[in-house]
């Protein structure tokens, strides 16, 4: 299933994710917006991990002493995705 998520606080606007919802694994990643190369890369890493250990590694990384960064708001949306699941 596909989920967007519409980022706060960081370069990339908008995060989809496509979830296997039967395995709570992630099929896919993409943003939209900020750092190209770096965000393939996460998405490249993520795929195919389950949702609980993405959420256990990138939750509270910083970007640049705003709070969050374009892995922490993947974590988020990662929550946000169990919660409706």
């Amino acid at each position: 299933m596909e989920f967007k998520y519409g980022t706060q606080g960081v370069c990339s606007r908008e995060i989809t994710i496509d979830i296997n919802e039967k395995d709570n694994t992630i099929n896919s990643v993409s943003f939209l917006g900020g750092c190209n190369g770096n965000l393939k890369g996460i998405g490249a890493l993520v795929k195919g991990q389950k949702i609980d250990d993405v959420i256990a590694t990138l939750k509270g990384i910083d970007c640049n002493f705003k709070g969050t960064s374009c892995p922490d708001q993947l974590a988020r949306a990662l929550e946000d995705i169990k919660s409706e699941i």
